[in-house]
């Protein structure tokens, strides 16, 4: 696409809107993402965990990324998501990842700033684009799990790090979490604003999955330009899949069995494609 994922994220935070990023475990909920954002008319990104690239490859997963960004009929950015290795988003990106995401928040500002910035020279000097983390995002993720208290971005932190290590966009923990909430997300929306005033990169918000409209609408009009969803993309998956599979009983074509899976992924996506005020505005 000839739009650069850092103009459609300023794109995104002048229309009061956010891309959303949907993460995919294989090819069938990949292809079903794609469809319902050129049904929608939606700019997204589309992202693997390490898991997922573990599993399939890296080189794979690079070269399906590559090949549906230059069939895609919207803009469609391929990503890696909460990488904590500096070779994995190295690798991805001489795959043809156009963005990964380096996931160190777990360590002291100093370690985060080190290892942020050797990823940020080799994909900047590749036409990269990296996204970075401060504070932490709740719940069992890919990069761990952190139930403790002090999950808050803070201000000054987040300021060096982008300073020093000149990350291109920023996840910020305020609140959200991985997985389902138990109860109401308690969003610290005066931090994300104070983050935002502090700091000239487009905010990312994790933990989509489970967060009422109007506090995504709330976030997206106090920075956040990017929405991450994932859980509830492969529970839709699986759980459709479950349910498919005892309809058809043995020996089924797959085929037959993953397309209508597929819809009731789409029906997702779109809907929050919808949320984040995405659609038409590829």
């Amino acid at each position: 696409m000839e739009n650069t994922l850092h103009k459609l994220l300023v794109a995104a935070d002048r229309g009061g809107y956010a891309i959303p990023s949907f993460n995919y475990s294989d090819i069938w909920d990949f292809l079903a993402i794609i469809q319902a954002a050129e049904e929608e008319n939606a700019p997204i990104m589309i992202a693997s965990n390490p898991l997922v690239v573990s599993a399939i490859s890296v080189e794979v997963c690079g070269a399906i990324g590559r090949a549906a960004m230059a069939k895609a009929k919207t803009p469609l950015f391929h990503h890696l998501d909460h990488s904590i290795s500096v070779d994995m988003c190295k690798a991805a990106i001489e795959n043809g990842y156009p963005s990964v995401m380096i996931d160190v928040s777990k360590y002291e500002l100093e370690e985060n700033i080190r290892n942020t910035k050797q990823v940020v020279e080799f994909a900047h000097a590749r036409n990269a684009h990296v996204e970075g983390e401060i504070g932490k995002i709740m719940g069992n993720g890919i990069e761990g799990k952190f139930k403790g208290g002090d999950y808050l971005v803070n201000v000054d932190e987040a300021v060096e790090l982008v300073r020093q290590t000149g990350v291109d966009s920023l996840a910020v923990g305020i609140g959200t979490a991985h997985g389902f909430y138990s109860g109401k997300p308690q969003i610290n929306f005066e931090r994300l604003s104070e983050v935002n005033r502090a700091v000239d990169v487009p905010l990312v918000l994790h933990g989509g999955t489970g967060i009422p409209e109007e506090d995504i609408h709330r976030a997206i009009r106090e920075g956040i330009n990017k929405v991450n969803v994932g859980t509830i993309i492969h529970c839709t998956y699986m759980n459709n899949m479950r349910e498919e599979l005892i309809r058809v009983g043995e020996n089924p074509y797959t085929l037959d069995v993953v397309k209508p899976v597929m819809e009731q992924i789409k029906q997702v996506v779109k809907g929050w494609i919808r949320v984040c005020m995405a659609n038409n505005k590829a």
